[in-house]
């Protein structure tokens, strides 16, 4: 079997493909996303263990090794997955050794490699144990697999590709322009086609016979229609323009809504520059669906239509023409794979252009507090000498097909006019007819010099469709996408008639962020956090109280375990219509550009003032408003005026606040505020938490001393529950956390 060469799509994406192509080479294609989920792909990747793993789900015998560069040519199977430059997975294909002949001739051993970053390259032994092994010892780490039994008969997703299909959807609305479109450039193709004819007639018949008055009624005629031509372009253009634009609404707003209905997990393994490069690749795709798609059709047929013209004068020429043509396409065909590899490392470049300048202007303040300017500044300087290396790479990739092209259009017609004049001196063309061609030859590479255009944009197009279908391809957070929002509505009610008032119950819930070899963050957690009340989660850093919180809120779901809301399976409940009944704020919490009232409210079409002015109250955050100019309609976040910590956790308060919600989740809600402040916004909270469930995480351990039932987490168990004196009297955990941060008495 061939072997068949994937591309990774991400930064993080080595392993998974690198398990992908493994097992479309023992026959199988797998789905490239269920293989990421089974890897646990995060925004670090994923580790040899986790590629391991996911091997052995699928059917995979692997063993993982740590092993000189003989023992791997003597006794490992290939393909096999290694391990690169610590950072990185590739795949070993083949070891062709030289032998001692070989290496008496100069030739040295060549490894074949599948770098699912760069692609399929043969590289020398020095080269790939650069790679491969560390200094010490020449040991490098693979991981061998081959296929079990299991591997043909467990069940697992397939890939299933859909190709431009995916695009008919968007381009289906539009038939009725597309129509329009269409016999608007047969039009335009009728008035082309009476050129070269009126142009044998202007010279055999008008100024072969001196007829002057022939020689005008010609020229009005081509006026007219190069009036009729222009008048045909102009209307075509402003279909064009409206069905671009619409288009191109379309496409980045159904990417923007599908990335809004991702899971929040999805945005853990991905970076910045990987989505923001997605959207723009969306103008090439919008670029082929409405500009070179149409263009290259009209080319198609007047190709067609003036190759029929052309051989009605001559098949010889006719026959060079073709002739050139066809060694054309197959010059610009040849440059089409090693496009391909270009593009990817320029999506690559110019995604790590944009994480690098995002965390420059994002984290100036740490540059300067460090003096880490230059560094910051090299680093990004480095990005850009990868991507203009590349661009230069590019262009000289360019120049030679265009070169190439130029030259064998060029004696393509250079053979034409001398076949044509050879033919008028030969009595069998008129110099009327010879025009004629030379129009006609000229009318026709235009058509063809935008088919290798169009050639080059589809597979621009193909890798752009590429990365948009693999968001598109992800399962929703709410499951089946809902088709309207009077269903959505419906379904968010539906929930709610389910749901019933109760106590939240935990019963061994485990939870790990990455495979199932990787530390628990939480371990065998049971409690009860009863409803109407108060409920504090304190523990030391990484004890997992801000992991339980995201479970409770939905962003992740339990290992194992079971989650419910009184009677209610909460694996059941919409994630949708669960948060809207929970009031948030997280320590990671976003302030928005847009004004105070927008910031509070959110999501409302109308603010309520009255609302509002009670959240800011309870969040003590009405004096900063009121001394405002513009008070609640006053610009805020990256656009607007500058908060500090305490007023943005004040205003993330508000925000909880003005929801009304059933349930409040607070982590780390009041670490920024000075001790007042923090006074004062616990004793209006405590009055808002009546008759609420709240769960509050705290290390500030005043905080939480007045809470129902504080939950003592240590290394992700649940150590101890109880109230404030209680726990102080067991002198456990709570009280070794306590101590010196409270006056405990006797």
């Amino acid at each position: 079997m061939q072997f068949k060469f994937y591309r990774q799509h991400d930064a993080m994406d080595c392993g998974p493909t690198c398990l992908k192509m493994v097992a479309r080479h023992y026959g199988r294609t797998l789905d490239l996303e269920y293989l990421r989920s089974i890897c646990y792909l995060n925004s670090e990747g994923v580790s040899i263990l986790s590629v391991s793993e996911a091997a052995e789900q699928i059917g995979l015998k692997t063993l993982m090794l740590k092993s000189t560069y003989q023992y791997l040519v003597d006794n490992v199977p290939l393909p096999c997955i290694l391990h690169w430059n610590q950072s990185h997975f590739v795949l070993l294909l083949d070891i062709q050794e030289g032998g001692i002949m070989g290496r008496l001739r100069g030739q040295a051993e060549r490894i074949t490699i599948a770098d699912p970053g760069h692609g399929v390259v043969t590289i020398d032994k020095a080269t790939f144990m650069r790679g491969w092994a560390s200094a010490a010892g020449q040991k490098g780490v693979l991981l061998a697999v081959e296929p079990s039994r299991h591997f043909y008969v467990t069940e697992v997703p397939t890939e299933h590709t859909q190709g431009f299909a995916f695009l008919r959807n968007y381009v289906q609305p539009y038939y009725r322009y597309l129509i329009q479109l269409l016999l608007g450039m047969t039009l335009g193709s009728l008035i082309s086609l009476a050129f070269p004819f009126l142009t044998q007639s202007l010279v055999d018949f008008g100024i072969n016979r001196q007829n002057e008055s022939f020689v005008v009624l010609i020229l009005l005629a081509q006026l007219l229609l190069l009036l009729g031509q222009l008048t045909v372009g102009i209307v075509r253009n402003w279909i064009l323009l409206h069905m671009n634009t619409r288009i191109s609404i379309s496409i980045i707003s159904d990417f923007l809504l599908k990335l809004m209905r991702l899971p929040v997990r999805f945005f853990d393994s991905k970076s910045i520059g990987d989505i923001t490069q997605r959207i723009t690749d969306h103008h090439r795709i919008e670029v082929f669906l409405t500009g070179n798609s149409i263009n290259s059709v009209f080319s198609l047929v007047n190709l067609v239509v003036f190759s029929v013209v052309l051989g009605l004068y001559s098949l010889p020429i006719l026959g060079v023409f073709a002739a050139g043509s066809l060694l054309m396409m197959t010059w610009a065909l040849l440059f089409m794979r090693r496009r391909r590899h270009l593009d990817y490392l320029r999506f690559q470049g110019q995604r790590d252009t944009q994480d690098s300048l995002f965390e420059i202007i994002h984290g100036m303040q740490e540059i300067k507090l460090n003096h880490s300017e230059s560094y910051r500044r090299w680093e990004w300087e480095k990005v850009q000498v990868k991507l203009f290396r590349l661009n230069n790479r590019t262009l000289a990739l360019d120049q030679a097909q265009d070169l190439g092209s130029f030259f064998f259009n060029q004696a393509k017609n250079i053979i034409i006019t001398y076949l044509a004049a050879r033919q008028v001196i030969q009595h069998e063309l008129t110099l009327g007819m010879m025009l004629s061609i030379s129009y006609i030859i000229g009318q026709m590479n235009s058509p063809l010099e935008q088919l290798i255009h169009f050639v080059k944009t589809t597979q621009d197009a193909k890798l752009s469709l590429d990365r948009l279908r693999e968001i598109h391809g992800r399962p929703d957070e709410e499951g089946p996408a809902v088709s309207d929002e009077q269903s959505a509505e419906a379904a968010l009610l539906a929930d709610q008639k389910t749901c019933r008032h109760g106590d939240i119950v935990l019963e061994n819930v485990s939870f790990r962020f990455e495979g199932p070899s990787s530390p628990l963050v939480l371990n065998d957690v049971s409690l009860v956090i009863p409803e109407g009340k108060v409920t504090a989660i304190v523990g030391t850093s990484g004890s997992g109280k801000t992991t339980l919180l995201k479970l409770l809120l939905k962003f992740y779901a339990p290992n194992s375990g079971h989650i419910a809301i009184g009677k209610t399976d909460f694996t059941t409940l919409s994630p949708r219509w669960w948060r809207r009944q929970v009031g948030t704020v997280l320590q990671e919490g976003y302030i928005f550009s847009d004004t105070i009232a927008r910031n509070i409210a959110m999501n409302s079409d109308e603010i309520d003032a009255a609302k509002v002015h009670y959240a800011v109250e309870v969040a003590n955050i009405a004096e900063f408003v009121q001394g405002l100019p513009l008070r609640f309609t006053t610009k805020i976040g990256r656009s607007g005026n500058g908060l500090s910590g305490g007023q943005k956790q004040r205003l993330l308060i508000a925000r909880a606040v003005y929801k009304d919600p059933r349930y409040l989740f607070f982590d780390e809600a009041t670490s920024a505020l000075d001790a007042n402040n923090e006074s004062v916004i616990m004793r209006n909270l405590n009055e808002f938490f009546h008759g609420r469930t709240v769960v509050v995480v705290a290390h500030r351990l005043s905080t939480v001393r007045h809470a129902d039932q504080i939950v003592v987490l240590d290394q992700g168990r649940v150590a101890e529950i109880g109230s404030h004196e209680e726990l102080v009297h067991r002198r456990g955990r709570y009280f070794d956390l306590v101590r010196n941060q409270l006056e405990l008495g006797n």
